[in-house]
């Protein structure tokens, strides 16, 4: 790894970038800690007041962590929500006011800002973005999160307003995951969620210097650079397969599986959710994704190669369906309609089917064993895993954000949640996108894993597939980004486990 001049990285007047080596070339990225926080004002030219529009799970991290960051800077934080707004009283709680002017109406706190970061949810971003661009002041920098508004732009025939500039800064990883690391950053520097970052317009040469700057703030340790669309098709595709939809998929299909082979209730689900969530994330995070293979013995090997070589083609084919559907805005549009036909009534849960009713039973058993990987959960799931990176791979997307959505999200950020509670708690309790995307595809998933991939696992295990996987490209990516992690897993306490989480958005490390 060298590091690059500002003029060969066109990226950044204030930050010195490195190139990281990756599959087929190399990427330019910025490593984070705590060392960078000096450099925040000069990064922040022109910027005085950063605007936090919504206090959802995102928001709430965010701002604190800016807040946290900018602290004696002169750069003020302050979060605007709308009016009524029931998160009020929680970001009074954590010390945002009215009386210091660090709270107030969103539309005013949008026009007061230099930067104003649009962390409401999606579906009400496409409903009021035109209210939130009237209120910009002249030359204002829009930052979002997540590129969704730009897809509903798109298909809309809209745009962002001319004379602005539009940066992205997109964590890798829920909003609990993106404060609970900053704070363990402060004794270990670099702990932190990975972002992504894009610059969309950049009408005053600034864009870059403030992306990078806000992704400091945030406690990134490895900021990578992406665009705003290919950000919103990989996290939407994501979230609908291997970081949630098809996570959901595979563990009901394993419970069914083991339930109707005669186990009983808590062994099937441990050797469907338990394990994935447990000792697979633990082995994918800490020593890559063959390392699951390597770990089993023979008899075990034969298992996860049945099961991977079964499952891959199924899986691929659902994972490219739901790229063309995200593409062409049919999934966009579909979190837009949802908004109006679910304003008035809840979404009912998922986590009511007869597998979750064993989850606390399963968890009180953890103390009792060692629970190992299961080569038959293993199989399915490291096969989805890489069909949804030979997807993305096929699509053009970078390797900082392919490992990062498919991989580095799903095992440090996403799983040891669903590991603290359930999947079906995540998936009953994200942002309404992940939501909708996870209810529509899951299922799916498990069809076809039921109905194709599992009968075939009875078959001799495809060579030419695993010969594939062994020398896949992507362990090369995940060593590389391994090289810039702190040394440090996600703590999720009491207090973590219960919190609402945030739709998927990705993890901070992996080997």
């Amino acid at each position: 790894m060298t590091t690059t001049s500002p003029s060969a990285s066109a990226a950044s007047t204030v930050f010195a970038l490195e190139t990281l080596n990756m599959p087929g070339g190399t990427e330019t990225v910025l490593r984070g800690g705590r060392h960078l926080l000096p450099l925040l004002p000069e990064a922040f030219a022109g910027v005085r007041r950063i605007g936090v529009v919504g206090w959802g799970p995102q928001g709430r991290a965010q701002a604190r962590n800016l807040r946290d960051s900018l602290r004696g800077t002169g750069i003020t934080v302050s979060v605007g929500l709308r009016p009524a707004s029931a998160s009020a009283a929680d970001a009074r709680a954590h010390g945002f006011t009215e009386a210091d002017g660090t709270l107030g109406d969103w539309l005013a706190v949008t026009a007061e800002s230099d930067l104003v970061i649009l962390l409401i949810a999606d579906a009400a971003l496409a409903a009021h973005h035109r209210e939130i661009f009237a209120a910009l002041k002249p030359g204002a920098t829009i930052g979002l999160s997540h590129g969704f508004l730009l897809g509903h732009l798109r298909q809309t025939g809209g745009d962002f307003p001319p004379g602005h500039g539009v940066i992205a800064v997109c964590p890798k990883g829920m909003g609990d995951s993106v404060r609970r690391l900053y704070e363990q950053g402060a004794e270990i520097n670099g702990a932190g969620i990975n972002s992504s970052y894009a610059v969309h317009a950049d009408p005053d040469g600034h864009a870059a210097d403030r992306a990078l700057a806000w992704s400091v703030a945030l406690g990134s340790p490895y900021t990578f650079r992406t665009t705003l669309e290919s950000e919103y098709l990989s996290d939407i595709v994501g979230e609908r397969a291997i970081l949630l939809g098809a996570v959901h998929g595979i563990v009901e299909s394993l419970y069914t599986r083991h339930r109707l082979a005669g186990a009983d209730e808590v062994t099937a689900y441990e050797r469907s959710c338990e394990t994935i969530t447990g000792p697979i994330a633990r082995t994918v995070s800490r020593a890559g994704l063959r390392a699951v293979r390597e770990g089993l013995d023979a008899d075990g090997r034969d298992v996860f190669d049945r099961v991977y070589t079964a499952s891959y083609g199924p899986a691929r084919e659902i994972v490219a369906e739901i790229y063309d559907e995200v593409a062409d805005g049919t999934e966009l549009r579909g979190v837009v309609l949802a908004e109006r036909r679910l304003g008035a009534r809840p979404m009912s849960e998922i986590g009511n089917s007869p597998m979750w009713s064993v989850s606390a039973r399963a968890h009180a058993r953890r103390g009792e064993r060692d629970l190992p990987v299961d080569p038959f959960a293993a199989g399915v799931f490291v096969a989805t895993m890489t069909a949804q990176i030979d997807e993305f791979v096929e699509r053009g997307h970078p390797w900082s954000e392919i490992v990062n959505e498919s991989v580095i999200e799903a095992v440090d950020s996403l799983l040891p949640y669903m590991h603290a509670r359930d999947v079906a708690y995540m998936v009953d309790n994200c942002s309404r996108t992940a939501r909708l995307g996870a209810r529509r595809w899951g299922p799916r998933f498990q069809a076809a894993y039921e109905q194709i991939a599992y009968p075939a696992a009875e078959h001799p295990a495809d060579r030419a597939l695993l010969a594939s996987f062994t020398a896949h490209p992507v362990h090369e990516a995940l060593a590389a980004a391994a090289k810039l992690r702190p040394s440090v897993d996600i703590s999720v306490g009491a207090a973590e486990a219960e919190a609402r989480v945030s739709g998927p958005s990705a993890g901070h490390r992996t080997a």
